[in-house]
């Protein structure tokens, strides 16, 4: 029997659906998620002209790597653009354990915000803005803005078509119960 604060992979699929239970791809190579946060594609991230044209100060890559399933940019790709970069090599694949990646990305996440006395940007991407990227968007919204899983999922999802591999909907189930045992904890 699952507690009041623990969620299923299902309920987590149930908000990506839409009415007819169906996921959909991403429209556009890039969207605001949250107030400064973008979460996009390839095309977004090697595409310097557009990122300073979004106001971009720093560029997580949540998918680092040379395969086809990756992006291949790195520090020296955004070298001179004034562009933070941050990369993550990540495979969107069930069993890769993304978790590991969380707080690291919230950090990088946060400062971005915190650049130039609140106004910077930060693009989140992967190779299609659809797994790998949203995911850590949505960890960070658990980890520094005290959302749970569904209401970030579902705000991302709002702002953007998404879907999450269930291993790393499954890591964020167990990221919602860690932090609402310590929230708890920290009531009493």
């Amino acid at each position: 029997m699952m507690s009041s604060f623990e969620v299923s992979v299902q309920q987590l699929n149930d908000l990506l659906t839409d009415d007819s239970g169906c996921y959909r791809r991403p429209s556009r190579h890039c969207d605001e998620v949250h107030p400064r946060i973008y979460v996009g594609d390839q095309f977004t991230a090697t595409n310097v002209p557009r990122l300073k044209r979004l106001g971009v100060t720093h560029v997580l890559n949540a998918a680092e790597g040379n395969s086809h399933m990756h992006v291949n940019t790195s520090a020296d790709f955004y070298a001179h653009t004034g562009i933070t970069y941050h990369g993550i090599a990540a495979s969107d694949t069930d069993h890769f354990d993304l978790s590991v990646y969380f707080e690291a990305a919230a950090e990088f996440i946060g400062k971005a915000l915190t650049y130039r006395g609140g106004r910077g940007r930060v693009l989140v991407h992967c190779r299609e803005g659809y797994s790998r990227a949203p995911s850590l968007v949505v960890a960070f919204l658990m980890l520094r803005q005290n959302m749970d899983v569904r209401c970030a999922l579902a705000l991302v999802r709002q702002e953007r078509e998404i879907g999450p591999n269930d291993g790393f909907l499954r890591q964020l189930c167990r990221l919602n119960q860690r932090l609402e045992a310590e929230r708890k904890i920290n009531i009493f």
